[in-house]
């Protein structure tokens, strides 16, 4: 009960900062008595703050508000790229610290190897929030591949991995959460708070995934596989992909396919071939644009079934798309309007993430913290008998 009921507390003060613990109390009708206890014990955990008198409105007695804690325990987010290794702390606020990026090429090392530059990257991460003076609470991974519901990465073709249980490698005293890195970029770009709460994400680093958002829950399937859209055919007849089929997404329409029509040597990390291509279509190289519209065209195809099948408001261009959604935007707009059925009563809309290349990560912290927020007694008694 009292896990229930801390839970409750917690997410009106997060809904409504301010609150005092009478205001809490009338909110969610538990007992003065019983509002006033668990509120002490989340501020003794600093899930949350005590902000002062409030502002007079009345002759009654002036209660104190209540607020999250910035310094409370913080979301430590970590995606593991093909061509990098990121870090970021997330704090119940929602603010972003201490963004990192650790540059190395990934692909074909020892799983173990690259783990071990994870754990380096993760101690950096902790010594920063030492630094800060602020917990970690929680750690969220996103891994560019399938992650099934327990948290094994089962398939990650870019990175050359199989079975792995990146959780039980990294180990630690905290709990560990591990998603592929398209489902948090999603999380991260709910949080980021576009105002839409129902939408497809793709995001595009070496390969393409997608996040799928409906009524603001990022829906993982029954084993959590969702999202592979970078394995939908969009040409039958097109070149193999990594997965074994052919004409899929991510192989006639990812980044590097993109590079390779624009006349753009791929090479890590990636962000440097996409600036040089930014660059080129900035500069109206008609290579370059040629490239960039059949790429749009080709993902619209793609997104198209998406909606169709999802009925969606919006599809948001993460990672490497977001850079070019300015070039993918109009092919890949014309695409939906032409293939989503009811694009006449309920056009779609095509927006950039606002987060970016930062999503997954940002997710990934956002995701280990949301963790803690709802399940507040859990960290309370975690922390209080350490």
């Amino acid at each position: 009960m009292r896990r229930h009921n801390s839970a409750m507390v917690l997410a009106e003060v997060l809904r409504r900062p301010g609150l005092s613990r009478a205001e809490v109390a009338a909110a969610t009708g538990l007992a003065k008595a019983t509002v006033s206890s668990l509120v002490d014990r989340l501020v003794a955990a600093r899930l949350v703050d005590e902000t002062g008198p409030q502002s007079a409105t009345g002759r009654g007695r002036r209660g104190t508000g209540l607020t999250p804690s910035p310094t409370g325990p913080h979301g430590l987010g970590v995606e593991i790229g093909v061509d990098y290794v990121a870090t970021c702390l997330v704090d119940p606020t929602g603010g972003e610290h201490a963004h990192r990026v650790h540059p190395g090429d990934n692909r074909g090392r020892a799983e173990g190897d690259v783990l071990a530059d994870v754990a380096r990257a993760v101690s950096g991460a902790h010594a920063d929030a030492a630094e800060r003076g602020v917990p970690v609470g929680g750690l969220g991974v996103a891994v560019p591949g399938l992650v099934d519901g327990k948290g094994i990465v089962r398939a990650a073709p870019n990175l050359g991995w199989s079975d792995v249980d990146v959780a039980a490698a990294l180990g630690g005293d905290l709990p560990v959460l591990v998603d592929n890195e398209a489902n948090l970029a999603a999380v991260g770009e709910l949080a980021a708070g576009q105002g839409i709460r129902d939408f497809v994400l793709v995001s595009a680093e070496i390969g393409v995934g997608a996040g799928v958002v409906l009524d603001g829950a990022v829906r993982r399937g029954t084993h959590g596989f969702s999202g592979e859209i970078g394995h939908v055919c969009v040409d039958a007849a097109g070149p193999e992909c990594s997965c074994g089929a052919r004409g899929c997404l991510e192989r006639m329409a990812g980044p590097a396919a993109v590079l390779a029509d624009a006349g753009v040597r791929t090479r890590a990390p990636l962000d440097l071939a996409l600036a040089e291509l930014v660059d080129r279509l900035s500069e109206g190289d008609d290579r370059a644009r040629a490239a960039a519209h059949r790429a749009g065209t080709l993902l619209g195809l793609a997104l198209a079934g998406a909606v169709n099948l999802l009925d969606v408001p919006a599809v948001v261009l993460g990672g490497g798309y977001a850079r070019l959604h300015p070039w993918l935007a109009e092919p890949v707009a014309a695409e939906l309007d032409r293939r989503v059925v009811a694009a006449r009563w309920s056009p779609t809309r095509v927006l950039a993430s606002a987060l970016g290349a930062r999503a997954a990560v940002v997710g990934a912290g956002q995701a280990a913290l949301r963790a803690i927020l709802t399940d507040p007694d859990t960290y309370v008694r975690r922390v209080t008998t350490a």
